[in-house]
């Protein structure tokens, strides 16, 4: 079945604890979306915050994607960039598909959903992410289109011992 996305939802509380449970069940399963497992909703909730107070000042959108029963199952979220001289590219932060929906083509529906996002915002003209290296992130962002333009190698320490390339990946809008 696909998800029903919707960018810009209306925040309510359902809303804010379906993205922290699929935050952490993400984190949980061992995806890069900005912590290391263990964690719980608690520890995902202030990171969670600061994106809603982006969206409340204009400078973040929201793309969720819910399954047939109505649950949140994906988000993504887009963020302007505030340097005056990058205005023209966003950012793409915590790309999630819930563990129970992966590899279901629900990944690449979520970011066809940021990219018309992005495309009706103005002066929008490419999307750029980074992703943790030695997952293989890089090659299914670079099956959706995107393009490698850098690597900071072991910029990203996931445990001590255990250090990972930051990888920049673009995708330049038509």
């Amino acid at each position: 079945m696909p998800l029903t996305f919707t960018a810009d939802p209306a925040i309510t509380p359902t809303l804010r604890d379906g993205i922290l449970d699929v935050w952490a069940d993400v984190t949980n399963a061992g995806g890069a979306v900005g912590f290391v497992a263990p964690v719980t909703t608690e520890d995902i909730r202030p990171a969670l915050l600061r994106q809603f107070t982006d969206m409340a000042e204009g400078r973040s959108r929201l793309v969720v994607g819910h399954d047939e029963d109505g649950r949140l199952a994906a988000t993504a979220f887009l963020t302007r960039n505030t340097h005056p001289l990058m205005t023209h590219w966003i950012w793409l932060y915590t790309v999630m598909v819930h563990p129970r929906h992966q590899g279901k083509g629900h990944g690449r529906d979520l970011l066809a959903e940021a990219e018309r996002t992005a495309c009706a915002m103005e002066g929008v003209e490419a999307i750029r992410l980074g992703c943790r290296g030695g997952l293989g992130l890089e090659r299914f962002y670079a099956s959706c289109g995107y393009k490698e333009v850098g690597r900071v190698p072991d910029a990203i320490r996931v445990a001590p011992g255990d250090d990972r390339d930051d990888v920049i990946m673009l995708l330049t809008l038509s």
